[in-house]
């Protein structure tokens, strides 16, 4: 642990002040900052009381169609400054069990069970969701909220944590001990360049959010607006139908799968398979060391070694939350300017990556379906990956999907997911939400500098792509940690 120390030697003495515990976690000490640290309850603007804690309603309450919702932990990622919705961290519930005023822009989310220490920023106002009783609303000094956040995330306050609660049960709870975590006290201009990177790493994940959900939208206005007129119905399933299927354990006849399918069967353009668009689907690299022998990983670039992304570490916007690097002299099953990786298993299956043109000797494990395409056409992969998405937000997946555990889109059920054919044009317009050539950012310093404060400048990036946009986030990010290194823990 890189900001906590750990005494090779205890005095009989602290032994006792410890009540007689033998826990070498009791002994850990954080290493002290540059600048006077305390304890992150000073920054509070009122005593954190049970009225900024959520509450239960219990599973009895969960229904399948809402106006309103129940926020889970789940909502708030490592790899994430904003909250993330999705079917996992937000449930439709009963209305009449709905308490509190929902969420504001700029509420301060904590866990303090589970995952414990995450925090996330609330994008926007959401009078409809009301948090889960593991979450508290930080009533942070207005002037200091982002720059708790931003310490919060920072290592130092997760490995203070760690020391704080108790390990060893299956889900750890906190309580409010986060509050007797040591936070730096910042100088004025400590304080306000914190708050404006920020500020801008905010920006950007809002805007990544609202390119995905518009992409998505885009689909939708296409399919509605060019399908042939024609009307579809719901009726008691065929034998026909279950003799092609071969399966009885499917969603393949439920009215979610016939409705989104018939308006891509009956989009006036046409459809194909992936397939018949030139694609080849195929099971990842296979890791294991009776099959390429053994193998170095590590978290940090070397020359020559494979960059490993595997599906669990995509998210929903199509980009890597977290990528590792493998050294291994055989020649492995790499990926190419637009294939795709798509996570086939588990609860949040149907995530899905294009390789960008930048990216050399790319592979996933075994987990993961990779569909290769010999044209190397990026913008034809990212529709692919677009439509895809758009089939996993209408819960297509979990229709087709078998087995337990979240369940698995096997290869041999494919020939169920259909592509419409979008004219050119469209395909181009709706790729460049995701990847844009235009915007090739040269991530210096001092560019980087000059970015955070010109307001012209970072708006210009803005109108970039996902993955241009969670490049530039990601650099941010690290310039931020650094920055937080270097202003407070100098001998980092």
């Amino acid at each position: 642990m890189k900001y906590v120390d750990s005494p090779k030697t205890v005095k009989y003495c602290e032994i006792i002040e410890n009540k007689s515990s033998l826990s070498s976690s009791q002994y850990k000490k954080t290493l002290q900052s540059t600048t006077k640290m305390i304890p992150l309850k000073n920054f509070l603007e009122e005593p954190l009381t049970n009225k900024f804690l959520g509450s239960e309603i219990g599973s009895e309450n969960y229904v399948k169609k809402s106006t309103h919702y129940f926020m889970r932990t789940k909502a708030l990622k490592n790899y994430s400054s904003i909250l993330n919705f999705s079917k996992e961290s937000l449930i439709p519930m009963k209305p009449d069990c709905f308490l509190g005023n929902g969420l504001r822009k700029g509420d301060l989310l904590i866990s303090k069970d589970s995952n414990i220490g995450e925090i996330a920023i609330s994008q926007g106002d959401f009078p409809n969701i009301m948090c889960s009783g593991a979450i508290y609303k930080l009533p942070i000094k207005e002037e200091y909220s982002k720059y708790i956040f931003a310490l919060i995330k920072h290592q130092m306050f997760r490995e203070q944590l760690d020391i704080l609660v108790p390990k060893g049960a299956t889900i750890r709870h906190a309580r409010t001990l986060f509050l007797d975590c040591l936070i730096p006290v910042p100088s004025k201009k400590d304080l306000e360049l914190i708050n404006l990177l920020v500020d801008c790493i905010l920006k950007i994940e809002i805007k990544i959010d609202e390119l995905f959900n518009k992409t998505l939208q885009s689909i939708s206005e296409e399919l509605r607006n060019e399908t042939l007129n024609h009307k579809y119905s719901i009726n008691f399933t065929k034998y026909s139908e279950i003799k092609k299927a071969g399966r009885l354990d499917t969603g393949l006849y439920s009215h979610k799968y016939v409705s989104v399918i018939s308006d891509i069967k009956n989009y006036k353009h046409g459809y194909a398979t992936v397939e018949e668009l030139g694609f080849k689907l195929s099971r990842g690299q296979n890791l294991q060391v009776s099959n390429i022998g053994k193998s170095i990983y590590s978290d940090e670039y070397h020359d020559n070694f494979y960059t490993l992304i595997l599906p669990k570490y995509l998210s929903q916007y199509g980009t890597v939350n977290n990528s590792s690097y493998l050294g291994n002299m055989n020649k492995l099953k790499t990926l190419e300017k637009g294939d795709i990786i798509f996570g086939a298993e588990g609860f949040e299956k149907g995530r899905s990556f294009v390789v960008i043109d930048n990216m050399e000797n790319t592979i996933t494990n075994i987990h993961g379906i990779t569909i290769k395409q010999k044209k190397h056409d990026l913008n034809k992969g990212i529709f692919v990956k677009q439509i895809l998405d758009y089939y996993r937000s209408n819960g297509i997946f979990d229709t087709i999907s078998v087995g337990g555990n979240g369940g698995s889109m096997a290869q041999a059920y494919w020939d169920y997911i259909l592509f419409p054919l979008f004219p050119d044009n469209i395909i181009k317009e709706i790729a460049s939400n995701y990847y844009n050539d235009f915007y090739k950012l040269k991530l210096d310093n001092q560019t980087i500098t000059e970015l955070i404060n010109s307001p012209i400048k970072f708006a210009e990036y803005l109108k970039s792509g996902i993955m241009n946009l969670d490049i530039l986030s990601k650099h941010l990010k690290n310039m931020l940690n650094k920055y937080i290194n270097q202003t407070f823990f100098s001998c980092y």
